[in-house]
């Protein structure tokens, strides 16, 4: 069924996506460094340079709902299931030339169009023509500007940026280069805040400028010596990045401003090590929309039917004393006793024990989650635990057997037995089969990661590309995370058979898996209120250690925690809407918008551990949520190619090396040479415009119609007896 990737159609619920609407152009690059090249919608190249968040589209190809519809039905399909398209086609159109203003090094432009700015909180924040929707930020400055503007009390450079609510100055360092590896040196000036790091060179026309969060940054370097230095540029500071990017600046040793600069860099960079609130806490914008209120567990539940008489909805972590990383709502079998549930953690890794993510609406086949069994070389059992899955499989009166998918390879999982963990026997769990899926530990993705930006940046080895990127596997591994989702996907929806998902501790590769599979099963999930709903479900409350793979606001770049689980789950999705261009509600912008958020700490969503630790540190009330930016400017992020009938659709991607490509839009953004000649937001714009159109006519048409028919419709009488 799913070799030759299809769709396949089934009913589910409808979502309930709130829309506004408030909108309008910017006319220079704005917005902060956090959005570092997603700008939601954007993509445009126009104004001012800003190789940061400026301009998230900052460089490369086609939003995601561009393409194809599509392909044709396989001979000897059942009428219900269609192909997906073998390629991604682009919708950028080539015949526009690259514009001459773009000769910048900038990530890709500013954003054509922006959202209207949002009310702020703090009494601090300036209002002008020049809005960046990410971070709502306010310019006063024309890209041509040599006046100074008054920001509250305080009086703007024209070589400063605006700030946002919270943010403030922490110094400024003048007669700075940077060395810009596409276009060369730009002299200019280089300021510090409590978020970012704004850089500002009128040598050209625009003024080029950048922007960089200071949460995307991973390290610090001084190169060059005071008496060591020789030459032009040989001393300043070196920028590693998160995102892929190196930055370099000189300093002139007689101005002393590289030690300033890099002081107050280490401390906002990291603020964790430096005992200081992460940005977030500060940031105090205002929106029209909550995005804390977009997931509520019970409502989530419901909306899949539970409870029911299989399974019902406990309380019974609510402290988080049974599994601190787990959510304080599941859903589990009804058959089980909370004693049963207490007995069941005490033998699964941090007491992480299986509990439901989704559930089919027809068959009642189901997706559970959980960490490995404490299993050990002695081959330890649980009667407790075996009775669970029992009753997990039982809850699904269609089917008599149940698999559990290891994520892990089996070397890996055998392995585990000497620590304590292990796996579970076809012996002990009567009508399981144990599948292994071979996805690699968190090291090994970091490592091909670390590799794939050596290839991507700065300069691309065309010569070479194929084998380069090959090399560094990291399609190798999202080919096995799709695989082992569809994989998934196809025992429940083909096979009406409930599937238990594990790795080790549950909150890397399963999180990965049953986060792809549902998106594949159940179509509210590719709406944009449904992708947050999705996140915030599988990865945030069920305790995705985002603080130690990201190590926001952690000076420790060198740390085993670190690790790419996440942006390879994004990077998964984006392959996915490749092939079913008319399938997702949302562009591959809102994809680079979540992932440059991931990074920059502007929004309290992605920090810390788990769920109790949010509740600690009271996240909700104190921080502003991502999806309050995302839900309050949906048109930003909408694909005109969306076809709303696809909700009902179940995806089965092609996950074969030859349908797989790399997401360049997000890894080669930073390089000019890979823009697309022509702004695909504004495109999509105009697609959202004239659909808009065509469905307000259709809609007349058929009043028009339906007046027509009750008018000519024959008079009925009744007879007279």
């Amino acid at each position: 069924m799913f070799s030759g990737g299809g769709i396949e159609k089934r009913g589910i619920s409808k979502a309930v996506n709130k829309r506004s609407s408030s909108r309008r152009s910017s006319s220079s690059s704005t917005g902060s460094g956090s959005t570092s090249g997603s700008s939601s919608g954007s993509g445009s190249s126009s104004g001012s340079s800003s190789e940061s968040g400026r301009s998230n589209n900052s460089g490369s190809s086609s939003g995601s709902g561009s393409g194809s519809g599509s392909g044709s039905t396989p001979l000897g399909s059942p009428p219900h299931v269609q192909m997906a398209s073998h390629e991604s086609l682009n919708s950028e159109s080539k015949s526009s030339s690259l514009n001459s203003k773009l000769g910048h090094e900038s990530a890709g432009s500013p954003s054509a169009g922006s959202p209207s700015p949002p009310k702020s909180v703090c009494s601090s924040s300036s209002t002008s023509t020049d809005q960046h929707h990410h971070h709502q930020l306010a310019h006063v400055l024309s890209s041509t500007s040599k006046l100074t503007v008054r920001e509250g009390t305080r009086t703007l450079r024209p070589d400063e940026p605006t700030l946002v609510p919270g943010e403030h100055m922490e110094g400024t360092a003048r007669e700075v280069t940077y060395l810009c590896p596409y276009t060369g040196p730009k002299k200019g000036t280089l300021s510090v805040t409590n978020y970012r790091l704004y850089f500002r060179s009128p040598e050209t026309d625009p003024p080029f400028e950048l922007e960089v969060p200071l949460g995307v940054v991973s390290r610090i370097e001084k190169v060059g010596g005071a008496n060591t230095s020789r030459g032009e540029n040989s001393y300043g500071i070196e920028i590693f990045c998160k995102d892929i990017r190196n930055l370099r600046f000189a300093h002139k040793q007689e101005n002393h401003s590289r030690r300033m600069v890099t002081e107050k860099l280490l401390q906002y960079a990291f603020p964790a090590s430096h005992k200081l609130p992460f940005f977030a806490f500060e940031y105090c914008e205002q929106y029209p929309e909550n995005g804390w209120t977009v997931y509520e567990p019970i409502a989530e539940l419901k909306r899949q039917g539970l409870p029911n008489e299989s399974w019902r909805i406990t309380r019974i972590n609510e402290d988080y004393e049974l599994c601190e990383t787990y959510p304080a709502v599941w859903a589990v079998p009804a058959a089980a006793s909370d004693t049963d549930l207490r007995n069941v953690a005490a033998f699964r890794s941090r007491g992480r024990i299986p509990v439901l993510s989704w559930i089919h609406p027809e068959s009642q086949a189901t997706i559970t989650r959980c960490a490995q069994p404490l299993v050990g070389v002695s081959g330890k059992r649980s009667r407790d635990d075996e009775a669970y899955i029992q009753h997990i499989m039982d809850a699904n009166a269609q089917s008599h057997k149940i698999f559990i998918m290891d994520a892990r390879p089996s070397v890996n999982a055998v392995a585990n037995k000497a620590r304590g963990g292990g796996y579970e026997s076809e012996d002990a769990y009567q009508n399981a089969e144990v599948q292994f899926l071979d996805i690699h530990n968190i090291h090994v993705m970091r490592e091909s990661l670390r590799k794939l930006q050596e290839v991507c940046y700065p300069h691309i080895d065309n010569a070479h590309w194929l084998s380069n990127l090959e090399a560094t596997h990291w399609l190798d591994h999202i080919r096995c995370v799709l695989s082992g989702a569809l994989r998934i996907a196809d025992k429940v929806e083909s096979h009406k058979t409930s599937v238990v998902v594990h790795c080790s501790d549950g909150w890397d590769r399963t999180a990965q898996l049953t986060a792809l599979a549902m998106l594949m099963l159940d179509g509210y999930y590719r709406t944009i209120p449904g992708f947050a709903v999705l996140i915030e479900k599988e990865w945030l409350s069920f305790g995705h250690k985002f603080a130690q793979r990201i190590g926001h606001g952690d000076d420790r770049h060198q740390d085993e925690d670190r690790s790419p689980v996440f942006l390879q789950f994004v990077d998964c999705v984006c392959q996915v809407m490749k092939q079913f261009p008319h399938a997702f509600q949302f562009t591959e912008d809102l994809l680079i918008t979540v992932l440059d958020h991931l990074y920059s700490c502007l929004f309290g969503t992605f920090l810390y551990n788990s769920e109790r630790e949010r509740m600690e540190k009271e996240v909700k009330t104190k921080t502003v949520s991502l999806w309050s930016l995302i839900l309050s400017n949906p048109s930003d992020f909408e694909n005109p190619l969306y076809n709303p009938a696809t909700r009902h659709h179940v995806l089965f991607p092609l996950t074969s090396m030859r349908h797989l490509c790399l997401w360049d839009k997000y890894y080669c953004r930073w390089n000019p040479s890979m823009r697309p000649q022509e702004p695909v937001h504004i495109r999509f714009k105009e697609l959202l415009h004239v659909k808009g159109q065509l469905e307000r006519r259709v809609d007349e048409l058929r009043r028009e119609l339906a007046a027509r028919q009750t008018h000519d419709s024959p008079r009925v009488t009744s007879a007279i007896v």
